[in-house]
């Protein structure tokens, strides 16, 4: 068990057998899920009575073992999309700044768009999101002297 924002999170080894999963819930005990799919609803269920806390007061970190090397495959797929995923987040957000900041310096969607390599649409989209996350960063009382923008559009 670890704990992750003040909740518990209670890591759970499913391994596959002829009737189901077996579950195996560290620190708590183990528990039996006829499918995968109901896995988390059965190790969530043998917490909730073993420990006599409410279901919804605590995590679960499903760990399905399949064997073969196989696990370790779908773990490192599951982390390279999560790396992606984050890459691709910090691109776009960098592509807000770099498109306002190409606004700024008074340069015209068509031209950003091709300063860029996007469509004009693109550029459309990414000067809206900037715009609100500076007026949200200005709001908030967080934003610096990068914070502000030009009204023109």
């Amino acid at each position: 068990m670890s704990s992750s924002e003040g909740r518990d999170v209670y890591t759970v080894h499913a391994r596959r057998w002829e009737h189901g999963w077996e579950l195996e819930i560290e620190s708590v005990g183990a528990t039996q899920s006829h499918s995968l799919k109901d896995a988390e609803l059965m190790a969530r269920d043998y917490i909730r009575l073993a420990l006599e806390v409410p279901a919804d007061s605590f995590d679960l970190e499903l760990v399905p073992d399949v064997g073969d090397g196989l696990t370790e495959e779908a773990l490192q797929a599951k982390a390279e999309t999560r790396a992606a995923e984050k890459a691709r987040d910090n691109a776009a957000q960098h592509s807000r700044e770099v498109a306002r900041k190409l606004h700024d310096k008074g340069l015209r969607g068509k031209e950003i768009a091709i300063v860029l390599g996007v469509s004009t649409q693109r550029v459309s989209q990414l000067l809206k999101a900037g715009r609100n996350s500076t007026a949200h960063r200005q709001r908030s009382g967080r934003a610096g002297a990068h914070g502000k923008h030009s009204s023109s559009a």
